[in-house]
């Protein structure tokens, strides 16, 4: 069953007594980093439902929760493969073990050089921290009935002749993330270095709208996601169930990929990853941004599970996802079948 489809959902038995009582159970989730910290009504930003309950070790010697006979946890994090796990608790995952960062981290997000950590904390505001926790600072506070979520650090470091553009990286310079205010979803952006919080709206330049050219969504609009060199932003609109790619380098311009969700940008920015339901679960599918973009690949055909939440290793050759035993990793090309590296549960993402 897709994940999406499980978020929010109770199951409920109703057994009639001798005496005519009546019990009533229901049963959820379990609950990690969801990825996300939007409201219910954000369907995108939901967490995979856990791992088997049965009482016997799953497939591969793993006991139920996907973690190995004997109860021991596979962090399956290191120095070489640069995959860091946040798991809506205090401690990340990363270097083969964990980091603590004295206060709860939520859809961590690395800055490009990977010398700095965006996350929502437990109160629900942007912070910022160093790779070991130390040196917090509250970027942005969330507003009283706004919920945050899903951060990303938008940059923009080459010019069109691959030379540095000192104004285009301090104007790109930002961390957009999801607003959930009264159940409306809406991207906004906050100066990396600090100051105010503004909508981000995308929108496609004045000539195309004077042309006719039809403007994209502005509310619905989460799970954005940087990538790239020219400050590039693929995101997800819930209503539609699109995937956008929204670029103001030279003028603004976005381009709808096509149905899916929770995407992500290659580090080059030449292609994408995102979640589709394909026959009940969640496939990862590629496409180019520059070419073809009609042509897809699905990276999990023979999927029997749910892979969501997908991130790019910085070589852009490997993919992680979520998985409710964990976390696995495919190639980016293709060429083999995703093998899980780590039973720790939470948002993947790489650090530079």
């Amino acid at each position: 069953m897709s994940v999406r489809n499980r978020f929010g959902t109770a199951a409920a038995i109703a057994l009639m007594t001798t005496a005519g009582a009546v019990l009533l159970s229901a049963c959820g989730p379990e609950n990690g980093d969801s990825g996300s910290t939007a409201a219910p009504s954000a369907p995108v930003t939901a967490a995979p439902g856990g791992g088997s309950r049965s009482g016997s070790p799953a497939p591969g010697g793993k006991e139920p929760g996907g973690k190995e006979s004997g109860g021991k946890e596979v962090n399956g994090t290191s120095a070489a493969n640069h995959l860091t796990i946040s798991t809506g608790t205090r401690t990340v995952a990363m270097n083969g073990t964990t980091v603590d960062f004295g206060t709860v981290v939520r859809d961590l997000a690395w800055s490009p050089d990977g010398k700095k950590a965006v996350f929502v904390d437990g109160d629900g505001n942007l912070l910022t921290a160093a790779p070991d926790g130390s040196g917090r600072a509250t970027l942005a506070k969330a507003p009283s009935g706004e919920t945050w979520s899903h951060p990303t650090w938008q940059h923009a470091d080459k010019g069109p002749s691959g030379g540095a553009v000192p104004d285009e990286t301090d104007r790109y310079n930002n961390i957009v993330f999801t607003s959930s205010k009264g159940g409306v979803l809406r991207l906004e952006k906050v100066p990396a270095k600090g100051g105010a919080v503004e909508e981000l709206a995308p929108h496609n330049s004045e000539a195309g709208d004077a042309a006719g050219a039809p403007q994209p969504p502005q509310t619905g609009n989460t799970w954005a996601n940087a990538g790239g060199q020219r400050a590039d932003i693929a995101y997800a609109n819930t209503p539609s169930g699109e995937v956008y790619i929204y670029d103001d380098y030279i003028r603004p311009a976005t381009r709808d990929i096509g149905k899916g969700s929770q995407p992500a940008l290659s580090p080059d920015g030449g292609n994408i990853v995102f979640v589709r339901s394909v026959n009940g679960h969640d496939h990862l599918f590629t496409r180019s941004t520059e070419h073809d973009r009609t042509t897809e690949k699905d990276l999990t055909p023979s999927a029997t599970t749910d892979y969501t939440e997908p991130a790019w290793s910085p070589d852009g050759r490997t993919v992680a996802a979520r998985t409710p035993d964990g976390i696995s990793t495919v190639p980016a090309d293709g060429s083999a079948a995703p093998v899980q590296v780590s039973t720790v549960k939470g948002l993947p993402v790489y650090r530079p």
